[in-house]
């Protein structure tokens, strides 16, 4: 099991967001803003889905590796600390799905 998390992720977007390397995916993303961003995020997102309703494990192994690069991504471009999400999802544990679900006023 490698020692890479999701916080040397979120670092790397960070550093690559002042790299003066022209050639950085993730430079050129953050410049393009969070509309560009949240797009190719959805876009990721739904070739998930479609990797998962075919069953092809690999594919959904790199499917969910795109999604969570911009996610991550989305979210250095809007200045949300993956700290913040996490403490968020550790908020939700406390409680069971479907009463959590209740207290947003979500249905089902």
């Amino acid at each position: 099991m490698s020692d890479f998390s999701l916080f040397d992720l979120a670092a790397l977007i960070k550093m690559r967001r002042d790299a003066r390397d022209d050639k950085s995916y993730t430079k050129s993303l953050l410049e393009a803003g969070p509309t560009r961003i949240a797009k190719k995020f959805g876009e990721e997102a739904v070739e998930a889905v479609i990797a998962a309703i075919e069953t092809d494990k690999q594919a959904l192994v790199a499917e969910a590796a795109d999604v969570i690069y911009h996610l991550l991504v989305l979210l250095e471009a809007r200045q949300i600390e993956l700290s913040d999400v996490l403490k968020e999802l550790e908020r939700r544990t406390k409680q069971s799905g479907l009463a959590e679900k209740a207290s947003r006023g979500e249905k089902r």
